[in-house]
C-alpha cells in the first residue's frame, strides 16, 4: 500500500509541474525548461519564479496602451 502512495505522489508532482511550465510558455519562456525545473527542484518554486518574471510577449505598443489605460482610469478616479 505504501508504494501506491509513492506512485500517487510522483504522479501528482508531475501533474503540478505543468502549471508553472504552461505559465512560462504564455510569458514567452521555455516550456521544457520550466517543466524540468518544476519536476527536479519544486513546482512551487518554479511557479513563484515565473510569477515574478517579465512577460516577454508584450510589445512596446501594448505596454504603452496599458499605461495609457491606467492613466485614464486614475484620472477618472481622481475627478
Amino acid at each position: 500500500m505504501g508504494s501506491f502512495y509513492a506512485v500517487l505522489g510522483i504522479v501528482l508532482w508531475i501533474v503540478l509541474a505543468f502549471w508553472p511550465a504552461i505559465m512560462a510558455k504564455k510569458k514567452g519562456y521555455s516550456f521544457i525548461m520550466f517543466f524540468l525545473l518544476a519536476v527536479v527542484i519544486s513546482w512551487l518554486l518554479a511557479l513563484i519564479v515565473i510569477l515574478f518574471m517579465k512577460d516577454k510577449t508584450q510589445t512596446p505598443e501594448s505596454i504603452a496602451a496599458d499605461k495609457a489605460a491606467e492613466a485614464a482610469l486614475d484620472k477618472e478616479e481622481n475627478q
